[in-house]
Order: structure tokens, then C-alpha cells, then sequence
């Protein structure tokens, strides 16, 4: 991918969509964009936009692996959309709000409900997992089928198909809200109702505390590489290292597109370079190089925050989406 170290711009290469009201998530379902809508309703963006309904009310979480979009709604169902448009429940939780979902190996799906953790399994099996307070936030690990469930006063590490094994908990006060491990297994890192982040390294529980935010860090993604952290909540990118076997105990952070009018609200990075999207709250997106700190606008500031940004599996296509439902695709 090519960036230039001089400021530069795409935003007329970027081909708009139009939705109706707020995005809550960006995908691609083969070369097909996606935006969730937080209504009922999803747009597959293709050459013909064709709108779906896939809930009876809110949608509440979205997650996709580029062949299948799945969501879950205030409806008590999870949803599983193709690229061609059709649908089936996956499962169902009567009378209750299905609210965080992550998508792991072999077809795995996990989902929460209150305090319940399930897991759906690619044979159709489930498993469930009570926490000790409400489920905040669900993650899969890289490898193996074993699950982060953040909730209040840490996280739980559980073993769906492992009976016999005890759950492991990472303990730490406070609210933990969005949970992540590194794409290589090492650390698990969740955002907290308080600006800042917290971490632990899996193998001993060392913890690792990461503060400084002027505002609560929503949005977090690890590089492709798994060197850096990159988290909304602040006027510019920040940037934790995890290249070390320490992660970032004891190291400052690094800064990345830096605005001196708006603050960050979502992040996504590129699926295989050192590339990274930002969005911001009046509605600007930068893309940027980390290796150097390049950027191109892809989206000028119009006052509509940012609410989600997301990249084709190849890297070959990004788009994202804003709370008043104005929308962009850009391919390479």
C-alpha cells in the first residue's frame, strides 16, 4: 500500500453511501461492504445497495470473519447474514437482550446475556459459562478454543470443551468494559468505565496499566503484527508497544495523527501492514502509516462523529460509517 510522507487526500476516490441513521459497524461479506445499522437493518453495499432486516428491534453487537456477518439484538436473537443477503437465527435467549458476541476458530461464536457467557460450537453445541457480574465484553483467544470474558473486577479466561478445567481469573478493580488478546496469545488487555486500559500477561498475571486518557478508550485494535496497540480516546492515536516479552510495563506510548480540533473515536488496522484507519468525533478519517506517521484524509471534518470503520480481509478495501448514517467506501 502506498502512502505518502507529504499530507495528501483520497476523499474523491471514496465512493459514499447514504444510511439510515446511526452505524454501529463496517464489514466487507466477499467484496460486498456491510453497514450494521444500530436499528433493525444492515445495507450490503453493493453495485445495487440493498437494505436487511435481521431484528425486531435494536441491534446491539456485530461481528464478521469476511464470509459471514453475525448480530445480536435487543430481540434476544443472534443472527448469522451471508454476502448474498440471506439469514438464519443462530440462537436465541427468550426474553432478554443479547448484547456482546465475538466470533473464534473453527465457526465458534460466542455470545452473553446478563451474566451468561455461551459459546455456540461449529457442531452446534452449547456451552455456558455464569460470570460474576454482568458480561461486558467477549473475546476469543488467537489459537485454541478459549474465551476472555470481561466483567466487573477483571476477567475470566474459560475453556468452552475443557469441563475439568477450572476457569482462570485475572483480577483487577474496577468496571472492565471491550476485552482483546494479542494476535499472538500473550497478553489480554480490556478498555474500563474509567480512561484507561488495563492488561495482564497471561502466563504469570503481570499486570500492566495503561492511563493518561482525557476521555473512556471505546475503540482498540492490535496491529497485524502484534507490535503495537492502537486506542481511540484521546486527540491523536495512541500507541502502546508489545513488541517485548514485558509488553508496555514501564514503556511510554507512541502518537499517531494528532488533531489539534477533535479527539479519536474508532481505530481499525490494516489486516496484514503497518497501516491503521482513524476516526475522529467531527467526523474526519485519516489513514496513516505507523513506520513513519504518513497520513491521507479520507474524510474531511463535517461534525458527524465517526462511529466505525472497518477493511476488506485482502487490505484492498476499507469503509466507514458515521452516527448520522453518511457512509464511504474506498478501494485500492
Amino acid at each position: 500500500m502506498a502512502i505518502t510522507s507529504a499530507p495528501s487526500s483520497l476523499t474523491d476516490k471514496v465512493r459514499p453511501v447514504a444510511c439510515d441513521g446511526q452505524i454501529i459497524a463496517v464489514t466487507f461479506l466477499g467484496a460486498t461492504a456491510v453497514f450494521v445499522g444500530a436499528d433493525q437493518t444492515a445495507l450490503l453495499a453493493g453495485e445495487e445497495p440493498r437494505p436487511l432486516s435481521l431484528h425486531a428491534g435494536a441491534i446491539l453487537d456485530a461481528a464478521s470473519d469476511g464470509r459471514r456477518l453475525v448480530t445480536a439484538g435487543d430481540d434476544g436473537r443472534l443472527v448469522e447474514t451471508l454476502g448474498d443477503g440471506t439469514s438464519r437465527t443462530l440462537a436465541e435467549v427468550p426474553r432478554r437482550w443479547i448484547d456482546r458476541l465475538a466470533l473464534g476458530p473453527d465457526g465458534a461464536v460466542a455470545y452473553s446475556a446478563g451474566k451468561t457467557a455461551y459459546v455456540l460450537t461449529a457442531k452446534g453445541e452449547t456451552r455456558t459459562f455464569d460470570a460474576p457480574s454482568t458480561v461486558a465484553g467477549l473475546a476469543f483467544a488467537p489459537k485454541g478454543l478459549r474465551l476472555a470474558i470481561a466483567h466487573y473486577g477483571g476477567v475470566t479466561l474459560w475453556f468452552p470443551n475443557a469441563a475439568a478445567s477450572k476457569p482462570e481469573k485475572l483480577e483487577w478493580k474496577g468496571s472492565h468494559l471491550g476485552v482483546l488478546f494479542s494476535p499472538d496469545g500473550r497478553f489480554v488487555v480490556t478498555t474500563m468505565q474509567e480512561p484507561t486500559l488495563h492488561g495482564w500477561r497471561v502466563v504469570d498475571g503481570a499486570h500492566m496499566r495503561m492511563a493518561g486518557y482525557p476521555s473512556r478508550v471505546r475503540s482498540f485494535a492490535f496491529t497485524a503484527d502484534g507490535k503495537w496497540l492502537a486506542t481511540s480516546g484521546s486527540g491523536e492515536v495512541v500507541m502502546w508497544p508489545f513488541q517485548s516479552k514485558d509488553g508496555p510495563i514501564g514503556k511510554a506510548p507512541a502518537m499517531l495523527a494528532p488533531s489539534a480540533q477533535s479527539r479519536v473515536t474508532v481505530v481499525a488496522c490494516h489486516p496484514k501492514d503497518p497501516v491503521l484507519l482513524a476516526g475522529y468525533e467531527d467526523g474526519m478519517v485519516l489513514m496513516a502509516r505507523i513506520t513513519d506517521g504518513a497520513e491521507i484524509l479520507l474524510r474531511a471534518p463535517d461534525q458527524s462523529p465517526v462511529t466505525a470503520l472497518g477493511w476488506h480481509p485482502s487490505g484492498g478495501a476499507l469503509a466507514f460509517g458515521t452516527r448520522d448514517g453518511a457512509a464511504g467506501i474506498l478501494r485500492f
